[in-house]
């Protein structure tokens, strides 16, 4: 990670958009020489999400798939589905 003053901010806002955009990783804003805040593209910042999003899920996939009671067998399933199907055209 990149670290710069938060006056880097105030000073060259631009500047720094084009920094956190060229390299496409958050950058450390530091105040009093302390870490203060984290900046990041707005691109980068929706990947970052969507990978939490999908790691919770494959973690959610992954307990499932440990739970033999949890898993259904095709049959059950398309059975579930030509049910779902015969109640939507009722």
């Amino acid at each position: 990670m990149l670290i710069k003053p938060s006056t880097a901010i105030r000073q060259d806002y631009t500047g720094l958009a084009e920094l956190c955009h060229s390299i496409d990783e958050p950058v450390v804003l530091t105040r009093n020489g302390e870490a203060d805040l984290v900046v990041m593209s707005y691109e980068a910042y929706r990947r970052a999400e969507a990978r939490v999003k999908l790691q919770a899920r494959l973690i959610a996939a992954d307990r499932q798939a440990g739970d033999p009671t949890a898993l259904l067998d095709a049959t059950s399933v398309f059975d579930r589905i030509r049910a779902r199907i015969d109640d939507a055209e009722a």
